[in-house]
């Protein structure tokens, strides 16, 4: 199962083709990556699976204690699965009232996350075992953008 939080699906883009359904599909086809994935003692990481016009695949592998920064997608969408082990997701925006929230998801093997533009987390293997995820991003990795939480006003981007 997937939560999709709003402001993830594009308007023109058909909802068999959301990122989240995607992730779920190719993770469940071992076959299109497992002879690729690696391991990095010193970050995590991350190799291409699929390149198209409407998206990218990307495998990625934590081990404990590996993570990103909190980080956006600079206005790109996409969704990760969790294919093995655990993750957890810090989520940072600005509420309604326009105070700071965080938001904390953990994962297993099995479940998803989407995102959309604006949408700011970090990703982080808090377990003493590796993980292994994979990301859409649509309709390519936009690169990122890092940023710190300030307790008063929310995520603040990194100059």
């Amino acid at each position: 199962m997937f939560a999709v939080p709003p402001n993830t699906l594009p308007g023109d883009r058909p909802v068999l083709l959301h990122p989240a359904r995607i992730a779920l599909q190719v993770a469940a086809d071992r076959s299109r990556w497992a002879h690729r994935l690696r391991y990095d003692p010193v970050d995590r990481w991350v190799g291409l699976v699929e390149k198209t016009d409407e998206h990218e695949i990307w495998l990625m592998s934590w081990l404990p204690g590996q993570h990103t920064e909190l980080h956006d997608h600079n206005g790109g969408h996409g969704a990760f699965t969790v294919v093995q082990g655990s993750l957890v997701e810090r989520v940072a925006r600005v509420g309604a009232d326009g105070r700071p929230v965080e938001l904390v998801h953990a994962l297993t093997a099995g479940q998803t996350r989407a995102f959309g533009p604006s949408y700011v987390h970090e990703v982080r293997n808090s377990s003493p075992d590796p993980a292994v995820s994979i990301h859409v991003f649509g309709p390519r990795r936009q690169g990122m953008t890092e940023y710190r939480q300030d307790l008063l006003t929310g995520p603040v981007a990194k100059s």
